[in-house]
């Protein structure tokens, strides 16, 4: 486990960025921490490590959104997903399968059943201001 502080959504971005370096096709990347932590940013970071050449946006209302590029980038919001069978329908599983780095916000409310994909976990925690409190587990950074 690593823990890092970024002082700016810059640097928020900057360590996604970073890494997506280190991630494997098909690796599932779950996120924990409130509204506005800054899971959104960190994500952008991703989908630019990974050369995504779509903008990046909150999967708030579309469940996921989906960035293209030499290595794909799938995002995930599963606050309204409810059941396993929802999870399963919104593609997240077929994603993995093709190769996708799998982003997903609000992982806690699956996080047994994601457990089992041997997830990178990213938990981003406010700390006053534009700081943020950044851990990281599943890759060495």
């Amino acid at each position: 486990m690593a823990e890092f502080i970024t002082h700016s959504r810059a640097e928020t971005v900057a360590l996604g960025k970073r890494l997506a370096q280190r991630l494997a096709p098909g690796t599932l990347v779950c996120f924990t921490g409130g509204l506005g932590a800054g899971k959104t940013a960190f994500t952008e970071g991703l989908a630019e490590g990974l050369g995504c050449t779509d903008p990046v946006s909150s999967p708030t209302f579309a469940i996921v959104n989906y960035y293209r590029g030499p290595r794909p980038l799938a995002h995930f919001d599963l606050y309204r997903i409810s059941s396993r069978e929802d999870l399963e329908t919104a593609g997240l599983y077929d994603y993995l399968d093709e190769g996708a780095v799998v982003a997903a916000e609000w992982s806690e409310n699956f996080a047994d059943l994601l457990a089992l994909e041997r997830p990178v976990t990213v938990d981003i925690r406010h700390a006053g201001g534009d700081e943020r409190v950044i851990t990281i587990e599943g890759v060495e950074l």
